[in-house]
């Protein structure tokens, strides 16, 4: 082993399972920059001899199909990592009956069950299949409700860090049964030790956890909010305290809907990775998450991915970093900064939001989230239309602007649409009311337009299993635009005397918060509907 890894990892796990081809290309691409490694994130979506359900309809990779990755990464001096769960972060799985029997809580698999310990060892026995490297990430993170589910009925109250214990020593025993050395996220020691506390400003690791930690793994400190260096070097040197091999995973902002967040990415990721080099934590990745969908191509970040791996090997200059990245890939890396526009509308930048997404799906009469638009938003969308349009023609990756300029024409329009409409229907302004009757036709004309785009571009990156995820979503926000639309009409007509909805008063979405808040919502059903979808 002895091999330092800098390396990336990309989300397969969340309906966008990345295609070969495309994953081929991201790994020669990272490679040229710098980067020695590439982690494939897959909770279920890689198919497992034995578990005919495991991944079912998931689009997962097959055996051949990683065996073809590990060999073409190997010839661009990447090495493929598997990155998969053994405790919790399966809800799909539990989807099926078939593994009802072995499903605690949550997401969370059921400790101490026969059955649960053999799908640990199909998975295992599959990698080892397919995978020529020695390391795997386990995963082992946020499993909050350890125990507390089925487990808590059949075996009682139990100390929920003895649990996950017994657990780690089993999955690392199967894991070394395949030659494999584990390394895993290291929040659910923090989080468990510390009474749940994930505060790395007072948390206090004790020695008897610290000794509990089997010597064989290794601990994964992720990182992706803070932009405080004094912040990343005391949590890092809080995890050298366990004395054992010790890795950082940063974030490459991918996760948060439609847009990404290069900005955000490298304001965060300067200082963590100079307390990463002050530290000598010699292996680093970043995480590309696609939480609920991804929406974002990861290649919409290379700039960022580019500009990290420079910041590891010492250069800071950023205008340096700039030109050396328009050499290397012949793109314009200030252009690829564009594509974080959709999330920018005037708040600071530090703020991380991802207001594009949520406002396209939010309900036009239930806007939950309308009072976190600021005013002037459609107006500020109709300004980026052009400055996105203008890379969206040629180039390999015009596709990413034209899906955004696409986007932001939509929100040009539907940004305001609820909270515009509820206050014309409040002073009871109905030419205001008639004008944005006519606004919900361009919406619909356009979302359609988008949609196209959007598909397009989703369908290049990834296989076609868990698209129709976004089908309904778009199907249902089209048919909401319509039905609204028609109601508002009968209003206007005369054939119905009032809108209930619009009647409602406007409360903000977070209690006691100032109006506008710009909030992080990456659940569509949050945006989409407060009633049970």
């Amino acid at each position: 082993m002895g091999k330092n890894f800098f390396g990336v990892m990309i989300d397969c796990s969340r309906n966008g399972v990345m295609k070969v081809d495309r994953v081929k290309k991201f790994a020669e691409i990272i490679s040229s920059f710098g980067y020695n490694m590439l982690q494939l994130y897959t909770e279920d979506t890689i198919k497992v001899d034995g578990e005919p359900y495991f991944g079912h309809l998931r689009g997962g990779y097959t055996k051949e199909e990683i065996k073809e990755l590990v060999k073409y990464c190997k010839e661009v001096n990447v090495e493929l990592v598997p990155c998969i769960q053994t405790l919790a972060h399966l809800n799909q799985i539990f989807y099926w009956p078939a593994y009802e029997k072995i499903h605690d809580a949550i997401d969370i698999l059921m400790v101490g069950e026969e059955r649960t310990y053999k799908l640990i060892e199909n998975i295992f026995k599959t990698l080892r299949e397919c995978y020529t490297t020695n390391y795997v990430n386990i995963g082992m993170d946020e499993a909050t409700m350890l125990g507390l589910g089925k487990y808590l009925t059949k075996n009682g109250y139990q100390d929920r860090f003895s649990i996950l214990l017994k657990h780690l020593k089993k999955v690392c025993e199967i894991a070394k049964k395949y030659n494999f050395k584990p390394i895993m996220w290291s929040d659910t020691f923090m989080r468990i030790s510390n009474g749940d506390s994930f505060n790395y400003e007072d948390n206090v690791v004790p020695n008897s956890v610290k000794e509990l930690v089997p010597e064989n793994i290794g601990l994964i400190y992720w990182d992706y909010y803070n932009t405080e260096f004094e912040h990343f070097d005391k949590a890092i040197k809080i995890h050298k305290e366990f004395n054992r091999e010790l890795w950082f995973a940063g974030g490459a902002w991918s996760w948060v809907g439609f847009a990404p967040r290069n900005t955000y990415t490298l304001m965060s990721m300067k200082p963590a990775i100079s307390a990463c080099r002050e530290n000598g934590v010699e292996n680093v990745f970043m995480t590309m998450w696609g939480d609920d969908g991804r929406e974002c191509s990861v290649f919409a970040l290379l700039p960022a991915l580019y500009a990290i791996r420079r910041f590891y090997e010492g250069e800071t200059d950023e205008e340096k970093i700039k030109k050396e990245f328009n050499i290397k890939t012949g793109e314009d890396y200030s252009a690829f900064f564009n594509l974080d526009l959709p999330n920018l509308i005037g708040q600071d930048i530090k703020i991380d939001t991802n207001v594009c997404k949520y406002a396209l799906f939010s309900d036009p009469f239930n806007g939950v989230l309308d009072t976190t638009i600021l005013k002037g938003a459609s107006e500020k969308y109709k300004k980026m239309v052009p400055i996105l349009k203008k890379y969206s023609k040629k180039g390999e990756y015009a596709y990413l602007f034209d899906v955004e300029a696409k986007l932001c024409s939509v929100l040009s329009l539907k940004a305001e649409l609820g909270s515009k409409q509820r206050k014309a229907y409040q002073e009871n302004d109905r030419e205001e009311l008639t004008r944005i009757l006519g606004d919900y036709n361009k919406i619909l004309s356009r979302l359609n337009v988008f949609y196209k785009s959007f598909k397009k571009a989703w369908l290049l990156d990834n296989k076609p299993g868990g698209f129709d995820a976004h089908d309904l979503r778009f199907g249902g926000l089209k048919q909401r635009l319509i039905s609204c639309r028609e109601r508002l009409k009968d209003y206007l007509d005369g054939k119905t005397k009032e809108i209930l909805e619009l009647s409602e008063k406007e409360l903000c979405f977070f209690e006691g918060e100032e109006p506008f808040k710009t909030p992080v919502v990456c659940n569509w059903i949050v945006s989409a509907s407060p009633n049970r979808i």
